[in-house]
């Protein structure tokens, strides 16, 4: 992304930046913003939290019965920052996150069953069984991915939130990132681009202190994270990952202020309960620190919130547990029942138009055909 890149011709784009600055800030926040919270919605948020929770231990549960394979990488611990996030979005928004998403898969109103099934590698998942965990795509949702390549989500966002701004529409492009991408060249590149040209874009932070194995005081000079947008002279803001409400209405701000022309950068403080992803063991947390996450659960934090509050006893949380095993265990059956993929739709969506003389090749043919002899020509060594 050099300079040329970033010099838009000034004369052409700013008036029609403004109008679309204008027309965001119109229907900005209480237009787009969703529903209040009442005790209802408080309930809802917890279903929500509960059904992640259940549908990730299942996952988990799969990937080591070899039914799911690759990569997977499970939001356990991040249920509140997940539901916060999603709840102040408005339908129209675009999401695009990093590899650990199927949490916001299910709370972006995508069918459980789908999600599983691409964790299944079936035909009937989201990206017809070709993405699996790490890159779950739904346009309706407006869920453009599930990026394997740390960082790989953030210019893309970015490039979204640009088309946005052309069009003058009053929509918004929420960026999900893990902590470690913070120390890549792309996040920087993008928050520039994104702070010169005014994009309607909100980067998300979901610090969970790990970059894999390595703390975030240990890999990063600053580790308080959302002060990085200083440099950018961009606001942020850190936030409780471990409650939905606080991490609603931060989202809420920061969407008011992308929509009025100013992007932002949030941070949300969410320890993940396990390892990196399925098959890491952990090992690099001393025994105490493993023994502490329990008091950092975000389900047990909210459940007892809403015990105090009088809307959740012990008869609903057994109702709510058993409705998001149901769901999730229906996933499953649907997970199971799907067709594998065909073999003849292998190279299905490299393109997205075909292209002249593109190779349909199996691993191992050749790419031509072995010419035919040209006649008269010696063979066996003889001479001409």
């Amino acid at each position: 992304m050099g300079t040329q890149q970033q010099a838009k011709p000034q004369a052409e784009t700013k008036p029609r930046r403004k109008a679309a600055v204008k027309a965001r800030a119109a229907t900005s926040p209480e237009a787009l913003r969703p529903d209040g919270i009442d005790g209802v919605a408080m309930l809802g948020l917890y279903r929500e939290m509960v059904l992640i929770r259940r549908f990730e231990e299942r996952a988990a549960r799969a990937y080591t019965q070899a039914e799911i394979g690759g990569y997977c990488h499970l939001n356990l611990g991040e249920e509140a920052t997940v539901v916060g996030i999603l709840r102040a979005m408005a339908p129209t928004d675009y999401l695009f996150t990093n590899y650990r998403e199927h949490g916001y898969a299910l709370s972006r109103g995508i069918e459980p069953g789908r999600v599983m099934a691409e964790l299944y590698g079936r035909s009937d998942g989201v990206s017809k069984g070709w993405g699996g965990s790490m890159h779950l795509f739904d346009v309706e949702a407006r869920l453009l991915g599930g990026y394997g390549i740390v960082g790989g989500q953030l210019p893309l966002a970015t490039g979204a939130a640009l088309a946005i701004d052309y069009r003058g529409g009053p929509e918004a492009v929420v960026c999900i990132m893990g902590d470690g991408t913070t120390n890549i060249g792309a996040f920087h590149e993008s928050l520039n681009l994104a702070a010169i040209w005014r994009l309607p874009v909100v980067f998300v932070i979901v610090n969970n202190g790990l970059g894999m194995g390595t703390t975030v005081e240990e890999s990063s000079g600053e580790p308080e994270l959302y002060k990085r947008a200083a440099s950018y002279r961009m606001p942020s803001e850190r936030v409780d990952g471990t409650d939905p409400l606080a991490v609603r209405e931060a989202m809420l701000r920061a969407l008011a202020s992308a929509r009025a022309g100013t992007p932002f950068l949030l941070e949300a403080v969410s320890e993940r309960l396990k390892g990196h992803s399925v098959v890491d063991p952990a090992k690099y947390r001393a025994p105490e620190k493993t023994q502490s996450l329990a008091a950092s659960d975000p389900i047990a934090l909210f459940a007892a919130r809403l015990t105090d509050l009088g809307l959740l006893d012990d008869d609903t949380a057994a109702e709510v547990d058993a409705t998001a095993a149901s769901a999730v265990q229906a996933a499953v059956a649907f997970a199971e029942a799907s067709p594998h993929p065909s073999v003849d739709t292998l190279f299905d969506y490299t393109y997205a138009t075909p292209v002249a003389n593109n190779s349909h090749r199996l691993p191992g043919e050749p790419l031509f055909s072995p010419a035919p002899p040209l006649p008269n020509a010696p063979t066996n060594g003889a001479a001409a």
